[in-house]
């Protein structure tokens, strides 16, 4: 694998480019139930705050991920390509093969002491989702949370886990001293559907009882409807239902995003399609003929119907980036002066919400 790309050589040469990975990485493969036909790679990281390039249309600057690969297993998940940097399957190693930096809640801290750091706002499970299955057995958010708090460092989560209600009180904590922002992402609520194109997730039924949970508690919370998907969850009559059970939780905000296939998660999302749905193969080689996304006329389609339907339903639309305020101008470096690691700036090259 490259593996020995991503770590210090020999620890000797300062000038050398910071590696991704410290020098040792232990792989643990677990028979129990929750975890049968999983392998977790134990890594330290030498860097968790990861810039996301300047190009990027995200509504954020900083991200964390404290894990690659996810159990979720959603067939469309861009950030499958990412696998493919530490030779790592794409396809179903993606799903299995999980990365876990174990050092994530003590570097974070290191690095948000930084005097270089000046407490711009840092979003999580924008890559891979922070409270998947490895997340049970690790526990690196409660760590992170912390770390976030203890500054008053403003931050913002993306789940389709039902664990953050572990961490509610630290959510709570961290709410009374800066800016959080939390969504759940709930792209349907077809079942059926849910079964095979998110098979290691939440229902969405569970992750809409997350959101009414967390607004009980006086956290606000919204919902990024995502992905609708083409021609399987973007009917008018499935664009309502979803939406009514979105308001019906107590969502903040509903945001719709169309399902967009980018190089690794294509492939993988097309093979789905062959064995499930054989018939609408070519109705999405002509929707997706000219790229990842999806062409504008369908995109601005959808967003025009949801937002009609949170209109009628009392849930307004979130503005952009509103759960993600920056509060600080653009720095030209990482946390601790250096650049971010081209592994991971190809990472959040990848992320959307």
């Amino acid at each position: 694998m490259r593996w020995d790309e991503l770590r210090d050589p020999d620890g000797s040469d300062p000038a050398a480019t910071p590696a991704l990975f410290g020098t040792s990485a232990v792989t643990r493969t677990f028979d129990t139930p929750e975890f049968r036909g999983m392998t977790f790679h134990e890594v330290r990281a030498r860097s968790l705050v990861n810039r996301v390039p300047g190009a990027s249309r995200m509504p954020f600057e900083w991200t964390v991920n404290p894990y690659r690969g996810c159990s979720h297993a959603c067939v469309y998940c861009f950030a499958r390509k990412t696998h493919s940097y530490l030779d790592l399957d794409t396809g179903a190693g993606f799903d299995s093969q999980i990365v876990v930096k174990v050092n994530a809640p003590e570097l974070l801290r290191k690095e948000l002491s930084s005097p270089r750091w000046r407490g711009q706002h840092i979003a999580m499970g924008t890559n891979v989702d922070c409270y998947q299955r490895a997340e049970g057995r690790y526990r690196l958010m409660p760590g992170i949370l912390t770390a976030l708090r203890d500054h008053a460092n403003p931050f913002s989560i993306l789940t389709k886990g039902t664990l953050i209600l572990r961490d509610l009180d630290l959510l709570r904590s961290a709410a009374a001293v800066t800016d959080i922002g939390i969504s759940v992402s709930v792209g349907f609520t077809d079942e059926d559907l849910w079964r095979t194109v998110e098979p290691g997730t939440p229902a969405p039924q569970r992750r809409l009882d997350v959101v009414r949970r967390l607004t009980e508690h006086g956290i606000p919370c919204g919902v990024l409807m995502a992905p609708v998907i083409p021609f399987l969850g973007d009917s008018p009559a499935q664009l309502r239902t979803t939406v009514r059970a979105i308001a019906a939780a107590g969502a903040t905000s509903v945001t719709p995003l169309a399902l967009h296939l980018r190089p690794g998660a294509r492939e993988w999302y097309f093979r789905w399609l062959h064995r499930h749905h054989p018939r609408l193969v070519r109705h999405y080689e002509a929707l997706y003929a000219d790229g990842a996304y999806a062409p504008r006329w369908y995109q601005r389609r959808i967003t025009r119907q949801v937002h009609e339907l949170a209109a009628e339903y009392g849930v307004g639309p979130s503005a952009p980036g509103a759960a993600r305020r920056i509060e600080h101008p653009r720095p030209q470096a990482g946390p601790d002066g250096d650049a971010p690691e081209p592994e991971e700036t190809r990472c959040t090259q990848l992320t959307l919400l």
